[in-house]
């Protein structure tokens, strides 16, 4: 084995660290290499894409362009619609209000004519009461009184009245 002195090392270390930037500058020098490829391969990827992409956003743009008069239109005429509806709606609001406050007022008059018609059927079964029904009361009271003393002259076994009010044994139960 040769004689390793201090010169020597630092030789073989000068060298190994050649080397190891030898082989730093191959490994940068491919990692460039590839990072160009592949930056070459996105732009180009990128460049599809926008070739795509382009015609669409375009053609959308000229889409919203053409109908976005109309879009506003359709809006404003919505716009008018609402309000017309709310107009209307006030409308029937106030006219079933109307209607409503003139059933109530008929509801009343009918109630006031309901109520006339009663009172007046009820004086008049009163005035029928006291005008006929009294005076039929008494006619049959006269026509019972009547019959009774017919009754009484016609049959031959007549009993006296003074007999009639006694009770159980002959006792007047009122003396």
């Amino acid at each position: 084995m040769p004689k390793l002195d201090n010169q020597t090392i630092q030789f073989a270390l000068v060298v190994a660290v050649a080397a190891a930037m030898v082989i730093q500058a191959i490994v940068l020098l491919a990692a460039l290499i590839v990072l160009r490829k592949l930056a070459k391969s996105i732009r180009e990827q990128i460049a599809d894409v926008h070739d795509s992409v382009m015609p669409v956003i375009d053609d959308t743009r000229e889409l919203i362009a053409r109908v976005k008069p109309r879009i506003e239109e359709t809006t404003l005429d919505l716009a008018l619609l609402a309000r017309s509806l709310r107009d209307q709606t006030a409308d029937i609001q106030m006219a079933a209000d109307e209607i409503i406050a003139r059933a109530r007022s008929q509801a009343g008059r009918i109630d006031s004519m309901f109520s006339g018609v009663l009172d007046a059927v009820d004086r008049a079964s009163t005035f029928l009461t006291d005008t006929v029904a009294k005076p039929m009361r008494q006619l049959t009271a006269f026509l019972a009184s009547a019959r009774a003393v017919v009754e009484s002259l016609r049959s031959p076994d007549a009993v006296p009245r003074s007999g009639a009010n006694r009770g159980p044994g002959g006792i007047d139960p009122f003396d």
